[in-house]
């Protein structure tokens, strides 16, 4: 069997259905959703999913057991006993999605990149596009045993950034706070989904809602990508990328490296830390 090569970090339903069953695909499905919604991803998992996709759980396995905050990036150890577990190794290509279509997904494809997995893309449309495609779906109750693989983790300190990191930026010009929470979340117009939580956002921050960045549940094109983010980031900028809980703050960021910035941090705890009450600096329209 000839090398798997991914050939973009995008890639579609069609492109994928194809590569099924190659030795060196691996197939996670991120699905995650906001507790409000009473929906459980990994249920989901076990109903319905692209054949051979492991459950990448970055929200109950595949994060800090000792943090407040939701679903925070664990340390070295931690990535690589449960990655190797879901048998990824140094040499897999990965492909990620979730049932959502485009939203949970790219949590795991920003955690991977961060801890150093070069090999990675994300499905366009997710479960979706491919249920809208008619390709296969399995399901089974049982979580498979996987082969245990040889990935180990490496974190690339720059694409994570924390609070103190965030305060700094608001006062440098060479950097850009995107916050992809819904402009009524944005400006303290609409409660905040997490109890406790005050209203507003930082001061200087932009909104960016990640709904914009999709037509028809799929990416927009990079042409039109560029449109939207040029004027926001410049040339120039560094990017820190944020949102209510450091799920959809990575949808901006994966847009950004879609269109040749590599720039962009997305900061872990967002809202989630910094609404809650306390000195960081709050704001709303």
């Amino acid at each position: 069997m000839t090398n798997l090569e991914l050939p973009a970090s995008l890639v579609s339903a069609a492109w994928l259905h194809q590569q099924l069953g190659h030795e060196d695909l691996v197939i996670f499905d991120a699905s995650w959703h906001m507790p409000a919604t009473g929906r459980d991803g990994f249920e989901e998992w076990q109903q319905e999913r692209i054949p051979g996709a492991r459950f990448f759980d970055f929200d109950g396995k595949i994060c800090d057991p000792d943090s407040s905050l939701p679903h925070m990036m664990p340390d070295e150890e931690t990535f690589t006993r449960e990655l190797r577990a879901l048998g990824l190794n140094q040499h897999s290509r990965v492909v990620v999605y979730d049932a959502m279509g485009m939203f949970s997904s790219p949590r795991a494809w920003w955690m991977l990149r961060a801890m150093g997995c070069e090999n990675l893309a994300l499905l366009d449309g997710g479960l979706v596009a491919w249920d809208e495609a008619d390709y296969p779906i399995e399901n089974c109750q049982e979580v498979p045993r996987y082969l245990s693989g040889d990935f180990r983790a490496r974190f690339n300190p720059p694409h994570v950034a924390d609070s103190a990191a965030v305060l700094a930026a608001l006062d440098d010009e060479s950097i850009c706070v995107l916050d992809a929470r819904p402009e009524p979340r944005f400006r303290g117009a609409a409660e905040e989904p997490r109890p406790g939580l005050r209203r507003g956002h930082m001061p200087g921050a932009l909104n960016l809602p990640f709904a914009e960045l999709f037509e028809h549940g799929l990416f927009k094109s990079k042409s039109d990508l560029e449109q939207i983010l040029r004027p926001l980031v410049g040339d120039s900028k560094v990017s820190i990328c944020s949102c209510g809980s450091g799920v959809t703050a990575c949808i901006t960021a994966f847009a950004l490296h879609y269109i040749g910035d590599d720039r962009a941090a997305v900061y872990d705890g967002s809202w989630s830390e910094w609404g809650l009450p306390g000195e960081l600096p709050v704001v709303a329209d």
